[in-house]
């Protein structure tokens, strides 16, 4: 499929580079694999993220709170 996209003059030469340095005459084959590692790493990012929210709430108060008192003393001994 087509479509256009903005780039910046710098960003094309380098593709143009890269793309030659292959033996190839256009990039398009670069902006697929850019765009194919971005929605990998995009849904990585969602699906950790959701993890994470699932934990919310799943300590009581004291654990929480002991929790907190731990990483406040260990970024103490940091400083």
């Amino acid at each position: 499929m087509r479509t256009t996209i903005e780039l910046r003059d710098d960003q094309r030469a380098r593709l143009l580079e890269m793309a030659a340095q292959e033996g190839r005459k256009g990039f398009s084959h670069l902006i697929q694999e850019a765009v194919d590692r971005f929605l990998e790493e995009e849904a990585g990012r969602r699906e950790e993220l959701a993890e994470a929210l699932a934990v919310v709430g799943s300590f009581s108060p004291e654990d929480a709170e002991a929790l907190r008192e731990r990483t406040r003393a260990l970024r103490e001994r940091w400083r």
